[in-house]
């Protein structure tokens, strides 16, 4: 991605995120991604690439936000794993996941449909991996997506809930007892 598109990408989900996916007009985003409708265009030729170039810059932000720079040999990864996504909650999205907005807003878009579903992939990947808890990633998917979509209820509670479920989780996995997990 070159420095014209991230910074349309940049400003496109910064828009999204703040307005929704059916509220704005083409000339809204082009003013939002601060460049010229004919470059808006050149690199986003319809509103469903606008989502989904927000959408794909979303998950590459999230995703280092949540998974770089984790402390080694650290006893309770999964719990730094959650409070960085209730600080990612707090601070990118207190009205729920942009992806699954995205997927409402437009349910029959398949391209945004496989975004929503390649992030959710990575992260519950990611997540199994990280903790190595890898045969407990749909369970970890699952507590990750409880968090994301009870933050706008729930608030904080969501991520201390979320770590009550990882030691059940844990607890009812017996070979896993490496320090690394929680």
């Amino acid at each position: 991605m070159n420095k014209t598109q991230k910074k349309i990408a940049a400003g496109l989900e910064k828009a999204f995120a703040q307005s929704g996916f059916t509220e704005l007009g083409v000339d809204q985003l082009r003013d939002s991604a601060q460049v010229s409708l004919r470059t808006l265009y050149k690199y986003c030729p319809s509103k469903e690439d606008m989502i989904i170039m927000a959408l794909e810059n979303r998950h590459t932000r999230y995703l280092s936000y949540i998974f770089e720079d984790l402390p080694d040999n650290t006893e309770n990864i999964s719990n730094v794993i959650f409070d960085r996504v209730g600080r990612w909650m707090f601070e990118n999205v207190s009205q729920g996941c942009l992806f699954h907005s995205a997927v409402a807003s437009y349910p029959h878009s398949e391209p945004i449909r496989k975004v929503m579903e390649q992030h959710k992939k990575e992260v519950a990947d990611k997540m199994a991996e990280t903790t190595n808890l890898l045969d407990r990633r749909d369970h970890l998917l699952l507590i990750h997506e409880g968090v994301v979509q009870s933050w706008p209820i729930l608030g904080s509670k969501a991520v201390m809930t979320a770590k009550c479920l990882l030691v059940s989780l844990l607890e009812s996995h017996p070979a896993m007892e490496d320090d690394k997990l929680l």
